[in-house]
């Protein structure tokens, strides 16, 4: 995927502006900053949420910088929410068949579906109604959702947010394999940044909207402008 100089307004306020940066198959990108940066309109124009004003959405070779949430998931975008909600009347294995019916029968969504939940180790769980469900286990029922469209990428926001640290080094141990493994491309938005520094080889930094770095993590850690922008400035 290819980001290219991306910018989206509200009113006077530029929420993303002039963003670009690259993301490979297998690769894993952090995406951090302080609350208000622009990290999750961001993820709302990659996944097609939001129109940015102007800039490039460069994906497999197609242009999607005007294409809407539908068409950016049948090209492979996948994308969890940093509020949960799943269909609580459904089972989990129902709700992962909503997202596998874009691209499949219902009898090829529901094997599909049966499949990704086992991935993301809920099989257990999969005839339970999603209403009854922990914190823990709709993470993990939102990364399924996302999975079910068949992404090439997926973005994952605040995933890990709320997990006790078990459940953390577990969810962390599932990212990568997903990248590793099955070849997916990941950006992830996280304020758990032992999460992201163990996981991202790369690491984008925005401070309102703006991206202020991007390095490997050992480098944007002691990066001036990011300190200053999460610890505050002296001058």
């Amino acid at each position: 995927m290819r980001i290219v100089q991306l910018v989206r307004r509200f009113g006077g306020l530029v929420a993303v502006n002039q963003v670009s940066f690259d993301v490979h198959p297998g690769e894993i990108v952090g995406l951090i900053g302080p609350n208000g940066a622009g990290k999750t309109t961001l993820f709302n124009i990659i996944s097609g949420h939001l129109k940015s004003d102007s800039g490039q959405l460069l994906f497999d070779g197609v242009d999607l910088t005007h294409a809407r949430a539908p068409r950016c998931a049948r090209a492979g975008i996948g994308r969890t929410f940093q509020i949960v909600k799943p269909l609580t009347t459904l089972t989990v294995l129902e709700n992962v068949m909503v997202g596998a019916l874009l691209k499949n029968s219902a009898a090829d969504a529901r094997e599909k579906a049966a499949r990704i939940v086992e991935r993301v180790g809920m099989a257990d769980l999969m005839h339970r109604l999603s209403g009854s469900l922990t914190l823990e286990s709709r993470k993990r029922l939102e990364l399924a959702r996302a999975l079910s469209v068949e992404p090439k990428i997926i973005l994952l926001d605040e995933i890990l947010a709320g997990l006790n640290p078990s459940e953390v080094e577990q969810s962390i141990h599932l990212i990568r394999d997903l990248a590793q493994t099955d070849g997916l491309a990941v950006i992830m938005i996280e304020h758990n940044l032992h999460a992201v520094m163990s996981l991202a080889e790369q690491i984008v930094v925005l401070d309102y909207g703006v991206k202020i770095a991007h390095d490997v993590p050992e480098a944007v850690v002691r990066d001036p402008k990011v300190i200053a922008a999460y610890l505050g400035s002296d001058d």
